[in-house]
């Protein structure tokens, strides 16, 4: 086979590729607006049709056997119009391609004046999140809890298995929990620290390796567990992770030593270096940890890097033994723990009651 055919066959393959993505898109798109615009449409006559209380209830599954299509069940049909409710916004985008019903726009009008989403932001949900996507997040009553699930699922380009993973897994909870109550930020510590503060989650929790609580005795079988399951462990660490390796080997005064795992966040523009423990917080495992940072920095760490982070992570901490350990050293250094199990309901309680007790 030449080469010149070899190259068509190249751009065909290319090309095809490319519009096959738009096609699919494109068609996710239009059923977007169309599950939005079936669920305008009942809505708006639940509100003001003349027969409408003859139906009661049943309106959804009497139109559901009158049309006898596939994907338009009656379960379907009232997700439609959950979706029409909970993004009314999405008017903006649907009549641009279609002439809505006067009383349909006067409907939409009403019920977006109590809507916190903005038509910019509902126009970025229907481009990159499918219907399916959509409908997981509807579920969620709590607006700023899905306006979290919604944000990272378009950051971290999440499968609807991923999102639906996130939501079971409390990933919002634990985002919430783990991020520091003040009154006031520490004036000492710049932008970047509060930034790595954020993502640095207390606790993680990598209930994907199906281990009871506790069940880990060895920290090289915790390591290998991680990376047979490193798209969920990624997906916990937060957007902007990507994976290095792992047993990252460096020499010291002739010496060799292994860095457990190695990240770059392409966000924050640095490396990431993680220690793995298999027990409680101990002083010593923070001079370990810094002195491969302080390694990273001086051998590792390109011209137009930040300067590397180090988390150690391990099952339990004495934060006021952290305080002291840390002391005197850089604001890169952060100890936070893990779960294997997630928290219970009782245990986001207690823990948001002891956070309401330190801020009063």
């Amino acid at each position: 086979m030449s080469h010149s055919l070899e190259n068509l066959i190249s751009q065909i393959s290319s090309l095809d590729r490319q519009m096959t993505s738009k096609a699919v898109k494109s068609i996710d798109r239009l059923l977007t607006m169309r599950n939005w615009l079936i669920g305008g449409y009942i809505f708006e006559y639940e509100q003001n049709g003349s027969d409408r209380a003859h139906y009661g209830s049943k309106i959804e599954q009497t139109i559901s056997e009158n049309l006898g299509r596939k994907g338009l069940s009656e379960r379907n049909l009232k997700l439609f119009k959950q979706f029409y409710i909970v993004y009314p916004q999405i008017m903006q985008t649907v009549s641009a391609q279609f002439k809505l019903p006067k009383k349909l726009v006067q409907t939409t009008v009403a019920i977006s004046e109590s809507s916190i989403v903005s038509d910019d932001e509902v126009s970025k949900l229907i481009d990159n999140l499918s219907f399916s996507h959509l409908t997981e997040l509807i579920k969620i009553t709590d607006n700023d809890k899905r306006k979290f699930y919604e944000i990272q699922a378009m950051k971290g380009i999440w499968s609807v298995r991923d999102l639906r993973r996130q939501i079971i897994s409390l990933s919002y909870e634990r985002t919430t929990l783990s991020i520091p109550k003040r009154k006031k930020v520490d004036s000492f510590k710049s932008t970047r620290v509060q930034n790595v503060q954020s993502l640095i989650k207390t606790p993680f929790v990598f209930d994907f390796l199906d281990f009871p609580e506790n069940a880990l005795t060895d920290e090289s079988h915790f390591e290998k567990a991680l990376i047979s399951n490193l798209k969920n462990f990624i997906l916990e660490l937060g957007h902007g992770f990507c994976f290095e390796g792992q047993q990252k080997r460096i020499v010291i005064g002739g010496e060799y030593f292994f860095v457990d795992l190695v990240f770059y966040h392409r966000i924050l523009k640095c490396h990431i270096l993680f220690e793995l423990k298999v027990d409680g917080f101990n002083h010593s495992n923070v001079g370990q940890l810094n002195t491969y940072v302080q390694y990273f920095k001086r051998h590792i760490q390109e011209k137009n890097d930040n300067p590397p982070i180090g988390i150690l992570l391990c099952t339990d901490k004495n934060d006021e033994l952290v305080e002291y350990a840390l002391g005197g050293m850089d604001n890169n250094l952060f100890v936070t723990t893990y779960k294997t199990v997630l928290p219970s309901q009782n245990e986001l309680k207690v823990f948001l009651q002891n956070e309401k007790r330190k801020i009063t």
